[in-house]
Parts: C-alpha cells; structure tokens; sequence
C-alpha cells in the first residue's frame, strides 16, 4: 500500500503551500483545492484517503461542501480548520460528520498528530458513524465562546453525543455557563422541538422541591387545591435540567435514581404512575466525589448521573479567551439598547486580564454591561469597571505592570503620532518610543545605580549615559544611605 493521500482545501494559496510542503515531509501525496466545487470534485475520486478543509471559502463554504462529501463518501475522514472559536463550529462540523475540528492558528505537530490519528481510526473501523445533521431551527450558539483547548474539546463532545439520549453531568464553578452549556446540548439533539425545563435545587426549599419536581394531585397536603403537573411531565419528550443538584437531600435523590433507572413517577399524593420519557441533564459546583465518600450524595446517583461528564473550566483558567467573550458582550448589550458596540481601551482590557473573575463569566458579563452604561462616550476606559479590578491590580501587579502601563502608554503615544504623520517609519519609531519606559523602570528598579542599570540592560555604563542624554532622562540620584541594589524587573 502506498503513501495515504490527503486533500487540502484552502482558498489562500500561501495556507495551501504551506500545508503541502509540511504533509509531503510527513510522508503523505497531498493535492489542492482552492474552492467547494473543485474539492468536492477531488474528494469524491477513490484514492483521496483524507481532506484537510477550510471552512470559509468563495462559492460553497465548508460545511455545506462537507455535507456533499459525506453524501457521496461517508467513510471518508473529513478535518475541519476554522479560525472561530465558537460552539456552533465545532457542533455543526461534528454534526456533519467531520472527524474533527482544529482552530486557527494551529501548530503543526498538532496538525501531524490529529491527521495520524484520523488514518488510525479509519484503518481500525470500516466504517465512521455519521452524525445527525440538525434540522429545524437551530439554537443560537454565539453565548457559548472559546478559543482554549479546554473549551474546544468541550464543543466537540457536545457535536459527538447530539444525536444521543445520554445522561449528562456538567460541573464548574458558578457563574461558568452550565444551563447556557445545557441549553446547547438540547437544542443539538433529537429533542430540539421539545421543551426544556430548568429547575435550580438549591433556590427551592426542599419540602417543595419534590413537589416541583413530580407535581401533586388535589388534596395531596394542605394548600394543594388543585392538581399540579411537575417539571417531569412539562418536560415529556425533551430535556430537563437539575441545576446544582449537589444540594438535594439523600431521599429525593433516591426518587430522581428511580426516575432514570425505570423511566417512571408518581405525582405526590397519587397512585398511578405515570411515564417519563425525558433527557436529564444535571449540574453542579460541588465535588460529588468527596460528597459520595461523606455519604450526603447517593453512589449510584453519581454514576447514573455521570455518563457524561463535562467540566467547565473557571474563567481564571482561560484568560485568552476574555477578549473574545468581553467582544461579545459589548455585542449583545449594543443589540438590546439598539446601537453600535462600544470599545474597550487597552487599559481596561489589561485590569480585566490581570483580575480573577471569582464571578466566572457571569461576573464579567455584568461588568462589560455596567461599564457600557457608566461610559458617556463609545470608548470603556478602567475608570468604568468595578473597582474590584483596580484593587486586584493594585495588590497583585506591582512595578511590572506599571512598566506594562507605561510601555502600553508609549505605544498609544507613538500610534497616535505616527497616524498624524503618516511617514510609514514604523519600527525606528517604535524602538525610540519603547526605550524611554524601559530605561526609566530599570533606573527606578536600581535606585538610579547608572552601573547597576547597565548591567541588567546587557550594556556598557557609557552607553547607558549617552542614551540618558538623548532621551533628556535626568539619572536618579542613589539613595546613600542604601546602596544595595535590587535585581529584578
């Protein structure tokens, strides 16, 4: 058997190139395609072993020339490239029955690795399930965003089990997204026409709970005037979903393991049962774990639960992706106020990169509104935002940020000058800008020791002295009572 044959779909020839040069050294023949129609024409010729595919292209786009080729080739592994990091890319290419999904930019031995894998999975199975292609209409996804890997994989997993019924435990910390996440994983399923029903167990004092839960019959308890249908039954054919079920006490849970395990329940009050043909998704901040072993959460409600099991990662733990959720947000809230989204000053979006967001992203969506309405103008600037933001900076950051600060403010110096200017000589300028912050926070870091400077700087002291005299820095007088020096920056 010869080499394996991928096909490479890009419309810019560079990426194309690129991509050849790094395949063929891998070992693989490679052919081209540079639009829909010509990679639907290459694809679906018998010695193409795999297609590499950009999913923004002239004529067809990606997902409509992938549901082509599965059409024509469901076997044939298909990857998808995209430079969105939101859900429904990876859920609608999973869907369609891509292999899977890598986002832009990527590293090749990423690449190398994911294509290695696709050929070993198509080796050992003769065949690749399909995924269902949704129909109807589907649920927006643009509230679930990501770029990290944590938050792709995610993305993934919810295309692969859309035509699925099973049981799902979502965890993270509050304020991360699990209803949103929820919410997506219904309406990508089989159950999309059906309703979802969202119940928080720990906002519903737990004599009630059960009551909210398998709804009661007249006469059931005192108050209970009327009959009264529970979320069960106005979730019949869809999906329900148990927020923060970690705060449901021990006999509850054994109603909701009888529920999942015989797909039955009795109202409170009644005796007739009654059927339960619905999805449950569940959801919780709390370790099940540590809860199981300290028997305040039942063992095989945990199992049962967590056939599925997702983790969202805190917003702490995916910086990268505050820019494009903080884009979003400024999105949404010009959407609803009915005007053009404003823009976030590089400080602030430094303060919102440096906090924590204890909140999540819950916590940070309150805070792009709230600075939406402070704001008089279309710009966000640190004055704006909680002042929570400036404490952590102020606590946390200390000189380094404040030469950030200064470089940040350098930068915008020169941008603006350079605009007015228009003399094209970029980089010159920006060196000149850029040296007068540094040697100011090294002089102030050594106590304005010129020698000591110098030396951390990886320059003569003479140098030093001259680009003092250029710049119109006047040195720091040493403190003589203290000569010791610090070393870092």
């Amino acid at each position: 058997m010869g080499p394996k044959k991928i096909l490479v779909v890009d419309d810019e020839e560079s990426i194309r190139w690129a991509l050849r040069k790094a395949l063929e050294r891998e070992g693989y023949r490679v052919v081209l395609a540079s639009d829909g129609a010509e990679a639907l024409a290459r694809a679906t010729e018998s010695g193409i072993d795999l297609v590499l595919m950009d999913i923004k292209m002239p004529g067809s786009d990606g997902f409509e020339t992938l549901t082509r080729i599965k059409e024509i080739r469901p076997n044939l592994p298909v990857i998808i490239m995209t430079a969105f990091g939101t859900l429904q890319a990876a859920v609608q290419a999973m869907k369609r029955g891509a292999y899977d999904h890598i986002t832009k930019p990527f590293d090749f031995d990423e690449l190398s690795i994911l294509v290695r894998r696709a050929f070993e999975v198509h080796d050992l199975t003769e065949q690749v399930a399909r995924m269902e292609g949704g129909r109807g209409q589907a649920f927006d996804f643009e509230g679930v965003v990501g770029l990290c890997p944590a938050m792709q994989q995610i993305f993934k997993l919810v295309g692969k089990m859309a035509s699925s019924d099973l049981t799902v435990l979502i965890r993270g910390e509050s304020g991360t997204g699990k209803e949103l996440l929820a919410r997506a994983i219904h309406y990508n399923s089989r159950r999309l026409a059906r309703p979802f029903v969202a119940v928080n167990c720990a906002a519903i004092p737990r004599d009630l709970l059960e009551s909210e839960l398998f709804g009661h019959e007249k006469g059931a308890f005192t108050g209970a005037s009327a009959l009264r249908r529970g979320k069960f039954e106005l979730a019949e054919g869809g999906t329900l979903f148990l927020d923060e079920i970690g705060d449901m006490d021990l006999g509850l849970q054994a109603k909701i393991l009888r529920v999942l395990q015989e797909r039955q329940f009795e109202r409170v009050g009644g005796e007739r049962p009654l059927s339960a043909d619905v999805r449950v998704i569940a959801a919780t901040n709390q370790d099940l774990e540590r809860a199981v072993a300290q028997k305040t959460f039942r063992e095989d409600l945990y199992y049962r639960l967590n056939v599925v099991g997702i983790n969202l990662p805190p917003l702490r733990g995916r910086r990268e992706d505050i820019p494009l959720l903080v884009s979003h947000f400024l999105r949404l809230f010009a959407e609803e106020q009915g005007g053009e989204p404003k823009t976030v000053s590089p400080e602030a979006l430094e303060l919102m990169l440096a906090y924590d967001w204890p909140g999540n992203v819950r916590e940070l969506e309150n805070a792009v509104k709230r600075a939406c309405v402070l704001a008089a103008t279309s710009l966000i600037l640190p004055e704006h935002l909680p002042a929570a933001l400036a404490r952590s900076e102020e606590s946390g950051a200390g000189s380094s940020s404040a030469f950030e600060r200064m470089v940040h403010q350098a930068i915008g110096a020169e941008l603006q000058r350079l605009k007015a200017e228009r003399d094209g000589q970029i980089y010159p300028h920006f060196l000149v800008a850029l040296e007068r912050p540094l040697l100011l926070h090294v002089l102030e870091r050594t106590r304005g020791n010129q020698l000591r400077a110098a030396e951390l700087l990886g320059i003569n002291r003479n140098t030093l002295r001259k680009k003092l005299r250029e710049l119109g820095i006047r040195p720091v007088q040493r403190d003589k009572e203290n000569t010791h020096t610090q070393s870092d920056i």
